[in-house]
């Protein structure tokens, strides 16, 4: 098993904020991770950027352990109708990606 991250950015739905963030933080994550097995999650707002513009202002951030990042993407969709889905989740704009552990984890105390 490998360890990967998976990053999702995403953006509400025009108007819908404050139902997205309630969705997303008290439905969502917590259904990603009893239904996909992953970790652990969290949730980011864009607050500073500096070079290339980051295209959507919402991250969140998933921890998982699986054989591939193909692997990982499978589990998404195969659990995805256990799972409410919100229509103040903006589905057109969003994107996800996921990276594989190519180094070890450092501290800042460890150097």
């Amino acid at each position: 098993m490998s360890k990967h991250v998976v990053v999702v950015l995403s953006e509400p739905v025009k108007g819908r904020e404050s139902e997205f963030d309630d969705w997303y933080e008290n439905t969502h994550i917590p259904e990603v991770l009893d239904t996909t097995g992953w970790t652990s999650g969290q949730r980011f707002k864009l607050t500073a950027e500096k070079g290339q513009k980051c295209p959507l202002q919402y991250l969140a951030f998933y921890e998982a352990e699986a054989e591939s990042g193909d692997a990982v993407v499978a589990r998404l969709d195969e659990t995805r109708s256990k799972r409410q889905q919100s229509d103040s989740f903006d589905w057109k704009r969003a994107g996800l990606w996921v990276f594989t552990e190519t180094g070890p984890k450092r501290d800042r105390h460890e150097n």
